[in-house]
């Protein structure tokens, strides 16, 4: 097979269409030795280290500034099926939410979530709203598209008006990095590095509304003062300046309820040292509203972390019964799930065991494995 892939956010490898290729390709490589894969991107990048001869970095360029909006619509429907054309390949593969209207070959298109369409909050300007449904048109015509989840396969089906059999599910999986400390002095260094607490209930996400940080806020506000002295609340990343309808700032919420004394931020943590984060956690707190995925659970599962999260979206598949599940809209069944797991010690260690379990049905080789299927099915 001759496949060609949009490589759009090869070089950007901190969002989520960025991991996914990140892992996806070298998985594939591997899967089928035999496989001729084209990455195509608009600007000169490094491929993936790669043995054979069977990988080809193509450069195709925009007539407009690369880093542009324009420019990239205009990869996305001129640029790249105009390469697929020039390089006579039998499938193309978009891996996110941004396929060609008309193209030479049939193409498959990940799409990981449906947020502008679903959530009202996010659907953005008039360009951005444009957009959306330029993308939605050509996806529907695409050959097939893949679902990181069922969830978001049901609403696929439902915002495209798609068929059953045109969209399938393909499970994507944490890096092979996120693994168990290997030594305590591992995790003294980095708790010595970021200024952390000895002991910590961890937050690690976005701080965009449907991430759902007010709930934890709240919940956490609700513990004893004894458990927030010895558990502060660690929120990692970059916080927001101001409340507005899509960011909540969750510092002005720390202070209304009298908790800064036990709340750390820390700032944005180097992704190298995210396992090591995970894994210095008492408990991983992920209260999102809604997930194509919600690739962060399976993560904290991966370094021996107990995960809380919410029964909404995605998360359910992935969490299973590996993971203490609550109402994201209910703050004291939240409170009350931080403290059994603060507190029971065996009830702790017995959700880590289930996570292990839980986490290795979730590997880049499966998900390499279908997405060749779905490719040789397309091609007969």
């Amino acid at each position: 097979m001759k496949i060609a892939v949009n490589a759009w956010f090869w070089d950007n490898p901190s969002v989520g269409s960025g991991q996914y290729l990140k892992y996806l390709i070298p998985a594939l490589l591997e899967a089928d030795q035999t496989l001729e894969l084209s990455l195509i991107s608009p600007k000169p990048f490094d491929p993936p280290p790669a043995a054979r001869s069977n990988l080809n970095a193509v450069v195709a360029s925009t007539p407009m500034n690369p880093a542009g909006n324009l420019a990239k619509v205009w990869f996305e429907q001129v640029t790249f099926p105009r390469a697929c054309r020039m390089l006579g390949v039998d499938l193309a593969h978009v891996p996110y939410f941004g396929s060609p209207w008309i193209t030479p070959v049939p193409v498959v298109v990940t799409i990981h979530d449906l947020i502008p369409m679903v959530l009202p909050a996010y659907r953005g300007d008039a360009r951005v709203r444009l957009y959306t449904r330029l993308v939605a048109a050509a996806a529907k015509r695409a050959a097939l598209v893949l679902a990181d989840s069922q969830a978001s396969q049901r609403d696929i089906q439902r915002c495209l008006k798609l068929p059953d059999e045109r969209v399938r599910v393909v499970y994507l999986a944490p890096a092979p990095a996120y693994q168990p400390a290997e030594t305590c002095d591992q995790i003294v260094a980095l708790k010595q590095k970021y200024k952390l607490p000895a002991k910590f209930i961890l937050y690690l996400g976005g701080y965009d509304v449907r991430k759902n940080v007010d709930t934890l806020i709240r919940a956490y506000a609700q513990l004893d003062s004894v458990l927030q002295a010895a558990y502060p609340l660690v929120l990692v990343g970059k916080l927001p300046q101001q409340t507005s309808s899509l960011f909540f700032e969750p510092l002005a919420l720390v202070r209304q309820l009298n908790i800064e004394d036990h709340v750390v931020t820390p700032g944005w943590i180097a992704e190298d040292d995210l396992p090591l984060l995970y894994a210095a956690a008492q408990v991983f707190v992920y209260p999102s509203r809604y997930e194509g995925f919600g690739l962060p659970v399976l993560e904290a599962m991966a370094c021996g972390t107990p995960v809380i999260t919410s029964n909404a979206a995605s998360l359910p598949e992935l969490a299973g019964a590996a993971a203490r599940q609550i109402d994201p809209t209910d703050v004291a069944q939240l409170a009350e799930a931080l403290t059994h797991l603060c507190t029971e010690e065996a009830t702790r260690q017995e959700i880590i065991r289930r996570g292990f379990e839980q986490v290795e049905k979730f590997t880049w080789q499966k998900t390499a494995a279908e997405t060749l299927q779905a490719y040789r099915q397309l091609l007969g």
